[in-house]
């Protein structure tokens, strides 16, 4: 459903969120390191999300990435459409450049449905609040088991 690009910053987005309580700045071999993401894309992922202001960084032996009083209510929404754009909720579900109500998919009605719920899904999760159930134990990040 999501792009990769986008799985691995949604994963890093609230890694770093979990670690942010801790009053922690990370670098992005560690945050690879727990969400089980390559490296270098990840870096590019975050750099841009720090463009948009969507997570903070910070030069030098200190530094990393973090996330600021601003951003802690960030909704998963918001990642999502950073990332990916809109197009999720936008385009057709067989990927028709022609999909529209008078001019319908054959999957076109359920597909609508779907992306409604998924809006809604991601308006009301935020990442703070995904990162908590990460801290407590609920969820996680990473495809390791054991």
């Amino acid at each position: 459903m999501f792009s990769k690009a986008c799985e691995y910053g949604i994963r890093a987005v609230i890694y770093i969120w979990s670690q942010n309580t801790k009053g922690l700045k990370l670098g992005v071999k560690d945050i690879c390191k727990e969400i089980d993401a390559p490296e270098f894309f990840t870096a590019k992922i975050l750099q841009s999300l720090a463009k948009q202001d969507l997570v903070s960084s910070t030069k030098g032996p200190n530094g990393g990435f973090y996330i600021s009083d601003d951003q802690e209510n960030m909704r998963l929404l918001d990642l999502v459409k950073a990332i990916d754009g809109d197009k999720l909720f936008k385009g057709c579900g067989l990927g028709l450049k022609e999909c529209s109500a008078s001019h319908p998919c054959p999957i076109h009605d359920d597909y609508k449905k779907i992306r409604e719920n998924l809006a809604k899904l991601l308006s009301e999760k935020t990442i703070k609040g995904l990162a908590q159930e990460v801290v407590s134990g609920k969820a996680t990040l990473s495809t390791y088991i054991g």
